[in-house]
């Protein structure tokens, strides 16, 4: 729970530094600007103060790990909430009321993690986990979004080396694959999560891995 504290307040600074202008630049995501993505983290943030308030009385179905689920195909950006956080984010017109309203709803989810039972049941998305494993869960989300967000602005600073570590560990857990030790935390992800496409000489460490690559989850 404090590492999702510290990936969670890292994105939140992160995003309270960046430029506006580098608001219309693209993120990491497909077809979203940096704006969409911190739009849709407006409601990441709701997700969280939502899923803490929502005590479950049945025996937890995931953990920590097995909350993700894992497709093949990564989003194109177009399906319908998609659309939605594109037309939503630039409602707000100017990044100012974009960075009040994640830094409002953001810190809030904050302090209610903070706040939260480790062991409370809760319920989301259909199932039931601890708050302690749903939060934990959330530093994957956190840190590839902090990938995301400077993707393609190197001036920022990016997530921090315990969320990498801790966000591929979950990844791998999670697929049942490793990756080569030689690769960094930051590439394993980036090419885990079909968010850079792989070298020949990484095609060749990577073996029979590159052809189940890349793991969509969400």
């Amino acid at each position: 729970m404090d590492l999702f504290s510290r990936s969670w307040a890292a994105l939140l600074a992160t995003v309270a530094e960046t430029p506006d202008e580098d608001f219309a630049q693209p993120s990491g995501c497909a077809g979203w600007l940096v704006r969409d993505l911190v739009c849709h983290l407006v409601i990441d943030a709701q997700d969280v103060l939502i899923t803490l308030a929502t005590p479950a009385e049945t025996e937890p179905t995931r953990d920590a790990v097995t909350y993700w689920e894992v497709a093949d195909k990564p989003p194109t950006g177009e399906d319908d909430l998609d659309a939605l956080i594109v037309r939503l984010a630039a409602a707000y017109q100017e990044p100012r009321l974009l960075k009040f309203h994640l830094d409002d709803v953001g810190s809030a989810a904050g302090r209610a993690a903070g706040l939260a039972d480790p062991g409370l049941r809760v319920a989301t998305r259909d199932i039931v986990l601890t708050a302690g494993d749903f939060l934990s869960a959330y530093v994957l989300e956190w840190t590839l979004h902090h990938l995301d967000l400077v993707a393609h602005l190197p001036h920022l600073d990016g997530p921090a080396a315990d969320s990498l570590a801790k966000t591929r560990q979950i990844l791998e857990q999670r697929t049942g694959e490793m990756f080569p030790a030689s690769f960094s935390d930051t590439d394993a992800l980036l090419l885990g999560t079909g968010r850079r496409q792989p070298t020949d000489a990484e095609k060749a460490e990577l073996g029979d891995l590159a052809a189940k690559l890349p793991f969509v989850v969400g």
